[in-house]
């Protein structure tokens, strides 16, 4: 089965995060043993500022990570939910990124890999949520 991996767990493991580093990786571990794991537009954008291009490219290759586009249906999804938001809440502290990656996941994986704190819940609610 294909996992769909948020930015935060990676950067986890790419920045070596106290806190989340050991449990992001066990977490990827698994996943990876589980089925492909795959990532869209947001989370390759948001992980490159991390590495080199060359090291870039070396990561996804040892961690097995598939880039696989977004749809017309997703991104479409994703504003829906993110218009959801914005009439929800007089919090603005989500951002479009958080909804794209929450739709690719749910139409290209059926579950996300993701420090959730609760919108992904919130607004993609047949998406299986995993936590490191």
């Amino acid at each position: 089965m294909k996992t769909a991996l948020d930015t935060s767990v990676i950067l986890d493991v790419l920045t070596a995060d106290a806190v989340w580093a050991d449990a992001s990786e066990s977490a990827l571990k698994l996943a990876l043993v589980q089925g492909p794991l795959i990532i869209g537009e947001c989370v390759l954008a948001e992980i490159t500022p991390a590495l080199e291009p060359a090291e870039l490219d070396q990561f996804l290759k040892d961690w097995k990570i598939l880039f696989l586009p977004s749809t017309h249906e997703s991104a479409r999804d994703a504003g829906h939910m993110y218009r959801r938001y914005l009439l929800r809440t007089s919090k603005k502290t989500r951002v479009l990124p958080d909804f794209l990656i929450g739709a690719h996941a749910q139409f290209h994986a059926g579950r996300l890999l993701a420090r959730d704190r609760g919108y992904y819940r919130d607004y993609f609610s047949s998406l299986t949520l995993i936590e490191p």
